[in-house]
């Protein structure tokens, strides 16, 4: 009789063990989906990955009631919920096919409610007036119900400058005149996450620039690189002065022809676009006279033929977005222009075994133009052992029963999220990250995650201050627009969107310094680290 608990004992044990071994990861992930769903039973979303985890798990009747309770909330994208593996094994069931054509009904509706075919007409060189005016409108509307921002420009009357122009669009005399008045019309908004696109069919008419990038340099416009060979016969060298174009003082032309038609959000960021993107934009078949002075003070003036936008991306020099080299003293330099894609996280990892070597790390994001932040954050991850936080985040929760009530407009709000550390990469030595005027967007939210880690140091010039999930939307003649509907913060709530990141120590290129050669901010970069060590 003693040894009968034992027996017991070890029956209870092998009952838990066999019960353990059941619960596989999707049954564990299943658990904790119930949970959410009680928690948020209204959530389109959480209901959806709740129908992805019973599927993964073998609960099809399950499955089936969460997915059927998402797609009543019109919560679901019907390509997606077709195409998604996850859900593969509902397929044969009886009550997929119905279910499935529910979504998709439903949304076409949303799409018919939102981008109906009917404002989305092909390009034409010329676009009837209506159009034009429903075009004009369908922004306003989008803009009114959508854009996040409208703090920043606390003196704008949307429905005035929408009355102004209305005639203005009637007026237009061709579809590039048109479109012309409405990115004026969305400039107006001082967001650099908003504004309007021209047709693609008008692109080479309107956007084709010469080979040779600029620098906006202690107030002057400089020429920074020569890729074009018709432009190197010239004589055209880095370190020129842009006086004229188009016989007009630059600062006069600039504010005349260009500021008008594109959106910027901070000072810094619309000295950058006028001077450093847009300065020289123009038909591709036509050249620009442009007024240089030489670094010794000789004035000329030259006619540039511009290239088309395609042939002048493909020859783009310093256009990768990773590089790296090691320079002298042991300091590791990484290049990230952009998060378009994995390319540049992988490419960090990649190289991880040889960058971890170095004594020090300077990530140079001065000419980063963003992308997805996923990207950034996980290139962050390698510096810590710890967890990070994100940007916090808010987008306007507008409830129509409640302003019938003469109640005020709230605002949805995004709290951090918690970043892991990378777990396979650590690098523990001393960082510093460079920024400017045209790092932006995703590249900003990368500084600030940074900054927010206090894990090193923030050096150059404030970045852009423009950055947000943008709303696409067609306009009539072939052409689009983008509405910034998420303003982003420091985890702390700390505004960077009309701002900038503010690097702690601020050094400002100098002119001199590029004419010989030399990188102002890197080497100030290069100074500070060896003196820490």
């Amino acid at each position: 009789m003693a040894s009968l608990p034992r027996l017991l004992l070890i029956a209870l044990l092998s009952v838990t063990r066999a019960a353990l071994a059941a619960e596989t990861p999707e049954q564990l992930a299943l658990q904790g989906t119930a949970a959410a769903i009680a928690a948020s039973p209204d959530d389109g979303s959480v209901l959806y990955n709740g129908a992805c985890s019973a599927a993964l798990a073998g609960r099809k009747a399950q499955a089936l009631e969460w997915l059927a309770r998402a797609v009543a909330l019109d919560g679901v994208d019907a390509k997606r919920m077709a195409a998604d593996p996850d859900l593969a094994a509902l397929h044969g069931d009886p009550g997929w096919r119905p279910l499935l054509q529910v979504a998709q009904e439903a949304q076409a509706r949303r799409e018919r409610m939102w981008s109906s075919p009917a404002l989305a007409t092909p390009y034409r060189e010329t676009l009837p007036e209506d159009e034009r005016v429903a075009g004009l409108s369908k922004l306003w509307a989008e803009v009114k119900f959508n854009f996040v921002n409208f703090d920043r420009v606390p003196e704008l009357d949307w429905d005035a400058l929408y009355a102004q122009y209305l005639p203005r669009v009637r007026a237009a005399r061709d579809t590039v005149a048109y479109y012309r008045e409405l990115q004026s019309f969305a400039s107006r908004l001082q967001d650099g996450h908003t504004g309007a696109f021209m047709p693609g069919e008008v692109f080479e008419r309107v956007h084709a620039r010469p080979g040779l990038t600029t620098l906006y340099l202690e107030g002057r416009v400089i020429v920074r690189a020569v890729f074009d060979e018709r432009l190197r016969s010239l004589g055209i060298v880095p370190g020129w002065e842009i006086v004229t174009v188009e016989g007009q003082p630059v600062a006069e032309y600039a504010a005349a022809k260009v500021m008008p038609y594109f959106s910027w959000s901070t000072p810094q960021d619309k000295l950058s676009r006028a001077y450093e993107r847009f300065l020289l934009d123009g038909p591709v078949d036509a050249a620009v006279k442009v007024g240089f002075k030489d670094a010794r003070g000789a004035l000329r003036e030259l006619e540039l033929p511009r290239m088309g936008v395609q042939a002048r991306s493909a020859a783009l020099p310093n256009a990768a977005p990773f590089e790296w080299k090691l320079l002298p003293g042991n300091i590791a330099y990484v290049v990230l222009r952009g998060f378009g894609d994995d390319r540049p996280a992988e490419a960090f990892e990649a190289s991880f075994e040889q960058l971890s070597k170095a004594d020090a790390l300077i990530l140079d994001i001065r000419d980063h133009g963003g992308g997805n932040t996923s990207v950034g954050l996980r290139i962050l991850s390698t510096l810590t052992d710890k967890p990070f936080a994100t940007t916090a985040w808010r987008t306007r929760e507008y409830r129509p029963a409640y302003r019938a009530w003469g109640r005020g407009e709230r605002s949805f709000r995004g709290e951090p999220k918690q970043v892991p550390p990378s777990g396979r990469f650590h690098y523990a030595k001393p960082v510093v990250m460079l920024t400017s005027p045209r790092t932006y967007s995703a590249g900003e939210d990368f500084a600030v995650v940074f900054d927010a880690m206090k894990r090193g140091t923030l050096i150059g010039e404030p970045t852009g201050g423009s950055t947000g999930q943008p709303l696409m939307i067609s306009l009539p003649g072939g052409g689009s627009a983008r509405i910034c509907t998420k303003r982003d913060t420091y985890p702390d709530g700390r505004e960077y969107v009309g701002v900038g990141v503010i690097p702690q120590v601020k050094v400002t290129p100098r002119l001199s310094d590029f004419r010989a050669g030399r990188d102002t901010v890197l080497d100030a970069a290069v100074r500070l680290l060896r003196e820490k060590r």
